[in-house]
């Protein structure tokens, strides 16, 4: 079971596969269920995961230097399923907050979504129209902590309005972030209900920033550009520039992917500074 020479930009470096090997779950064959030994090394599906993240491209284009796109494809919904992603997401996060001096848990967070067109492989239960975006396809509801960290992605149909979506998000977040007390949302979010609700029921206080009267011209405004710079950076992978995915879970993933990527690479560059 040799490791693959590294060859594209996507792949993992070293000091990244220090980061995540050991965040990854136990091979079958080291548990007491058992199983057979992996034939493919762990960093080479990584580093294919990776490639198909950050390139956009279909499984079956996967190059031949990385293992077969059926194995790779497998640990893909395998992990998905069991909230792989989204455990090495977390931890990944907690040393990035430690290393600037904070708190590993967030109390405070920032709330927005975002429309994306969906290709032809998402059907149309799980697609709609917004109205406001002029977009067909999905739309992908997060929260981020004060650092534009993800904390947690919901991914619905496009025609969902964010007042909805977020009482579905918000009990989300609180389920996995309890110190959170504060969310930040623009004035899509804008509810009587919603924000008594979220203060009776998850005893979080929703701040809605809204545009500054008579605001024609782009404005930055107080931590609603930290959740558009996460935005940006998950559109960074080509994967998440439109939706193609025919499973929510599988959007999501990619998206938590795409962090995962960019988490590793700021903890390593960070690292290589200091030692330089």
């Amino acid at each position: 079971m040799g490791r693959r020479r590294r060859r594209y930009p996507s792949d993992t470096t070293d000091a990244e596969w220090a980061l995540l090997a050991p965040l990854l779950p136990r091979p079958a064959c080291e548990t007491a269920a058992g199983g057979r030994p992996e034939k493919h090394h762990r960093r080479a599906i990584v580093d294919a995961l990776r490639y198909v993240t950050d390139n956009g491209i279909k499984w079956r284009a996967l190059p031949t230097d990385f293992p077969p796109w059926q194995t790779v494809h497998g640990f893909f919904t395998r992990w998905s399923r069991t909230g792989v992603f989204e455990k090495i997401r977390d931890r990944l996060r907690e040393k990035i907050r430690l290393r600037a001096k904070r708190n590993p848990a967030p109390s405070a967070a920032v709330i927005d979504s975002q429309s994306v067109k969906a290709a032809e492989t998402v059907g149309r239960p799980s697609r709609g129209y917004d109205g406001g975006k002029k977009i067909d396809g999905r739309k992908r509801h997060i929260a981020t902590d004060t650092q534009g960290l993800l904390l947690v992605v919901l991914v619905t149909a496009a025609n969902l309005q964010d007042r909805a979506a977020a009482r579905l998000l918000l009990p989300a977040l609180h389920a996995v972030q309890r110190g959170v007390s504060w969310i930040w949302a623009d004035g899509g979010y804008t509810s009587a209900d919603l924000v008594d609700w979220a203060q009776k029921t998850l005893r979080i206080t929703l701040d809605i920033v809204k545009k500054i009267v008579g605001q024609k011209t782009f404005v930055i405004l107080p931590r609603r550009w930290v959740v558009e710079r996460t935005f940006s950076w998950i559109t960074q992978a080509r994967r998440n520039v439109r939706d193609y995915e025919r499973l929510t879970d599988h959007s999501a993933a990619f998206i938590n992917l795409s962090m995962i990527t960019m988490m590793t690479r700021r903890l390593t560059r960070e690292k290589r500074a200091k030692t330089t």
